[in-house]
């Protein structure tokens, strides 16, 4: 998705737009329509061809509200687009499409293993997957940034779940091909089969995985033999949360890398004020999944009759909460079409908000540091070596190609020369 910085607000015609177009994010820009909206629709409903609707928020206020309050809107009937009109048939058994307290029995175990504290000693690892991500680099050649982060989050995800190394192309593509069925690059053009042929694989080769295993010390392991409420999880939700699980790490980090680095050549006063400080990464990081806002966009289920920003919303109705949008609010952020990475605050809701709030989100940042620590140590300036192609998805305002170049620091190109010595460079996507 482009990440465009509209001039004033636009004369747009609101009754013709549609959001639910995966190609509006592929092609076109949602950002004028989102401002439009926030300004003079906050609650804007669409009707689908087939009969199905949808009310749309794209305040900051008004997201947080949606996305915060399991009372007035639930998670169980789904939290996707993609299954607008029928009810999530994980509800209940996965911790995405459940509410407290069946939410909250499976989410504070996998509190304790996914904490920042329970993620440090993974933190050198992580640096050494950087480095032979990065590795390419050093030959001075277009590189695409895109489709070599996209294996990044298996090299941490897949490692800490024990996921087979040889495994991890194909999930990439398969988690991939399940939020975007209509890209070309990863579905068909018609979405015929492709989102429940990507579904039916991934649970198959996770029930095959959980089938398969005695007791291990990784995280489907935890999984198997966690307490959640005084009970043991069953083979299906077990099921449904290692996807989930590695759906999240899949299509965030790689996008928040991509957008981050977008947004440093696209304001390219902004990355020399990183100058080696730490802080100053960590907050630039932050203002990287602002910006980027990978996950495109969460769907909620009133519960009863409530309002947002003064409009009624009714029971039963299905309101999906834009976080690109909530991330550009005037209201909020300062000068919100400008990449600041020294932007503070920063209350983005990138990884969503509430209870429902990525129980991943540690884990990536966690990678996201190692990455942009490594990167700050050894890259001058990204450029452009060609147009981005966006990903055509609804869900994921994603990156599928990216080429850039890198002018390196001094001494960079040996380090990064030697860093695929004897572990080799990270799996690449199979081709389609």
């Amino acid at each position: 998705m482009r990440l465009t910085v509209p001039s004033g607000l636009p004369d747009t015609d609101l009754t013709a737009v549609d959001l639910f177009d995966p190609e509006l994010y592929a092609t076109g820009d949602p950002h004028p329509l989102w401002l439009a909206m926030r300004e003079r629709a906050p609650v804007l409903r669409q009707t689908l061809p087939d009969g199905r609707g949808f009310a749309s928020v794209t305040r900051h206020a008004d997201v947080r509200a949606v996305l915060r309050d399991h009372t007035r809107f639930t998670s169980r009937r789904g939290t996707l687009l993609s299954i607008l009109g029928s009810d999530d048939p994980a509800g209940d058994k996965m911790m995405a499409a459940s509410d407290p307290p069946v939410h909250t029995r499976m989410r504070l175990p996998l509190n304790s293993v996914l904490s920042f504290a329970a993620l440090r000693s993974r933190e050198p690892g992580i640096r050494d997957v950087v480095r032979r991500l990065l590795a390419p680099l050093a030959a001075g050649e277009p590189w695409d940034l895109a489709v070599a982060g996209a294996g990044f989050p298996m090299a941490f995800t897949g490692a800490l779940m024990g996921l087979p190394e040889a495994d991890w192309p194909e999930l990439t593509r398969l988690t991939t091909m399940a939020v975007a069925p209509q890209d070309p690059m990863f579905g068909a053009e018609a979405d015929d089969g492709s989102l429940v042929a990507a579904h039916h694989e991934l649970f198959e080769y996770f029930a095959g995985q959980v089938q398969a295993r005695g007791e291990r010390d990784d995280l489907v392991g935890f999984l198997k033999r966690m307490d959640a409420g005084g009970r043991p999880l069953r083979l299906d939700e077990i099921v449904y949360n290692c996807y989930s699980l590695l759906l999240g790490a899949n299509v965030t980090t790689p996008h928040a890398i991509a957008g981050t680095v977008q947004g440093f050549i696209d304001f390219p006063d902004e990355y020399p004020r990183l100058d080696g400080d730490p802080d100053r990464t960590t907050l630039a990081i932050e203002e990287g999944l602002r910006w980027a806002s990978p996950a495109n966009h969460f769907m909620r289920y009133a519960v009863a009759d409530t309002e947002l920003s003064g409009e009624p919303v009714r029971a039963g109705e299905a309101v999906v909460a834009w976080l690109g949008s909530a991330n550009r609010d005037e209201r909020v952020f300062d000068d919100p079409y400008r990449f600041d990475v020294a932007r503070r605050p920063n209350r983005h809701v990138a990884f969503g908000t509430g209870v429902h709030y990525c129980v991943g989100a540690p884990l990536a940042r966690v990678a996201l540091r190692s990455l942009f620590g490594e990167v700050v140590d050894l890259v001058e300036r990204f450029h452009p070596a060609g147009p981005p192609e966006h990903l055509k998805s609804n869900f994921v305002a994603g990156v599928r190609s990216m080429p850039v170049t890198a002018e390196l620091r001094p001494g960079a190109a040996d380090l990064l020369a030697t860093a695929t010595a004897g572990a080799g460079p990270l799996p690449e996507l199979p081709a389609r």
